[in-house]
């Protein structure tokens, strides 16, 4: 039986610039799941991918905490987190997911995201490649697989992993809390 996530509120985090597969795919599966996900964003109204997918936006992330929330979902590609990366809200908003040890699933580049909330010491994680030393100099251990589970955080490279990053991520929102995710 397919793990269910009934009841659940899951956030996506993004800004214009995403990689389009990466956010459309995991939000998809993760409501095909059963959860609500909310898009959550430093701009209103709308944003649009590097491919031109346009997506609605729920909630302005100056406006909203963790605590409305059972899970957080960052999709990548390269302008995305690195826009995200100097939103001191947004990075506050990531951070508190890992204060309140509540699961968080990120691909791709977004991890950048994850480094700038200084929550990466002592994880196993994978990213696209190119993220490789800024992850280490986390402080935490890189790998190049298709997705690492590490006590609720969920990591993954590429597109071509989107199948198994959505189903880890469901996974581990389904799950909740991990006393072992922390900040």
């Amino acid at each position: 039986m397919a793990q269910t996530l009934d009841g659940k509120r899951i956030a996506l985090l993004a800004t214009d610039g995403f990689e389009d597969s990466e956010l459309t795919q995991p939000l998809q599966a993760i409501r095909d799941a059963g959860a609500t996900v909310i898009v959550v964003s430093d701009k209103d109204e709308t944003i649009t991918g590097k491919n031109d997918t346009a997506v609605t936006v729920e909630e302005h992330v100056e406006n909203v905490t963790a605590d409305g929330f059972d899970g957080l979902l960052l999709p990548g590609g390269v302008a995305n987190p690195d826009a995200l990366r100097m939103n001191s809200a947004a990075v506050e908003f990531v951070r508190e997911f890992f204060e309140q040890h509540k699961p968080v699933a990120a691909i791709c580049h977004a991890p950048w995201l994850l480094i700038e909330a200084d929550v990466l010491r002592g994880r196993t994680v994978t990213s696209w490649p190119s993220l490789k030393t800024d992850i280490l100099n986390a402080g935490a251990t890189w790998v190049d697989e298709p997705v690492v589970v590490d006590e609720g955080l969920v990591t993954s490279r590429k597109p071509d992993d989107l199948e198994e990053f959505s189903a880890k991520a469901i996974e581990e929102f389904g799950e909740g809390e991990h006393a072992q995710q922390t900040a």
